[in-house]
């Protein structure tokens, strides 16, 4: 299979020389050539099989885009060249491998960088630039619960709980964001009951809708999913205990096509979500990721970030397939005309 793309790509870019422009850089998008973009990815096999299914990397033939894996055991100037390196991996070693393939080909992509991958994965930095923005306009707010890092010992967890100032009930999830794994504690004597390095959030009464706001450079894309249900005074007055919850936001629990009340299923109003995205592309470097965001029941423009995951499950997203190829051709093109400009 690797073969077969290799000597495709090949004879693509033998058509390309022959029109006398050179390389696929040099050649970048003339009107005349066939425009190829070759993107090497280095990804997990389970995402592979999620986001480069058939329908996706056919309409991206189409479209001049050919997908080559990347052999992590082998320097990256040994295969290519790429226009676009996708990935979905962090860790000095790797970051090396990407500075130094960077060396000898300066105009190449990579769909992100490792250190600001590696940012949203420990959910203690992952919320901070949602917090320093401070996000308020006509359209509404845009915040995130009240949280508290717990590194260590679990038999201090109730006391620095309330030091927090923080109010029951609480999620706990993870430290590092690998993990989906999340639990609700409802009592502040079952806290003690959690596995640290964790991170405990204030639950928020979201009307049991979650909004995944996926994000592909400038595009967005909104869908909803089922999330916990509210939780009243009286239940957790009577609750105790710490309770493992399913990952709420699995393609199973889709909301798109629910009959719900639309003060809890209408979608975060657009003009806020083109500008939050906006920010946070700038501030976190990231081009591929997306927000887990609720709207506080009761109010019809206060939201909260939950989560951000990069990278996240795209073949569940309707249309992803245009949304990808889009992007991918305008992030080539964009660097094409940026290197033609600095040519004097």
């Amino acid at each position: 299979m690797r073969l077969m793309q290799e000597e495709m790509i090949e004879e693509e870019r033998e058509v390309e020389s022959s029109s006398g422009c050179g390389s696929i850089v040099e050649l970048g998008f003339h009107e005349r050539s066939k425009k190829v973009v070759v993107v090497g990815y280095a990804l997990t096999s389970k995402k592979i099989k999620s986001f480069l299914q058939p329908k996706f990397e056919g309409l991206a033939r189409n479209k001049g885009i050919f997908f080559v894996a990347i052999d992590q055991t082998r320097p990256l100037s040994d295969q290519g060249p790429f226009d676009i390196v996708l990935h979905k991996l962090s860790g000095k070693e790797w970051q090396q491998i990407l500075e130094d393939y960077r060396l000898t080909h300066p105009e190449f992509t990579v769909l992100d960088p490792p250190d600001a991958i590696q940012h949203v994965h420990n959910r203690q930095s992952m919320l901070q630039d949602v917090a320093a923005l401070d996000f308020s306009d006509a359209y509404g707010t845009v915040g995130v619960p009240k949280q508290l890092v717990i590194e260590k010992d679990p038999s201090s967890i109730s006391n620095a709980v309330k030091k927090a100032g923080l109010s029951l009930p609480l999620v706990s999830k993870p430290l590092v964001a690998k993990s989906h794994e999340l639990s609700l504690a409802y009592d502040e004597y079952s806290l003690e009951k959690l596995e640290p390095p964790l991170v405990l959030q204030e639950f928020v009464n979201h009307g049991g809708v979650l909004f995944k706001v996926y994000i592909v450079g400038d595009a967005i894309k909104v869908v909803r999913r089922f999330s916990l249900p509210d939780v009243s005074k009286r239940e957790l007055s009577r609750s105790v205990g710490v309770f493992r919850l399913p990952r709420v936001s699995s393609a199973a629990q889709s909301a798109d096509n629910a009959d719900l009340d639309p003060c809890i299923g209408e979608l975060p109003p657009r003009a806020l979500l083109e500008r939050l995205a906006r920010e946070l592309r700038r501030r976190l470097g990231l081009h591929l990721f997306n927000l887990d965001m609720i709207r506080e029941h009761g109010t019809k423009n206060r939201f909260y970030v939950i989560d951000i995951n990069y990278f996240p499950g795209y073949g569940k997203v309707p249309e992803y397939e245009h949304i990808f190829t889009d992007f991918l051709l305008n992030l080539a093109k964009s660097k094409y005309k940026k290197r033609s400009t600095s040519i004097p």
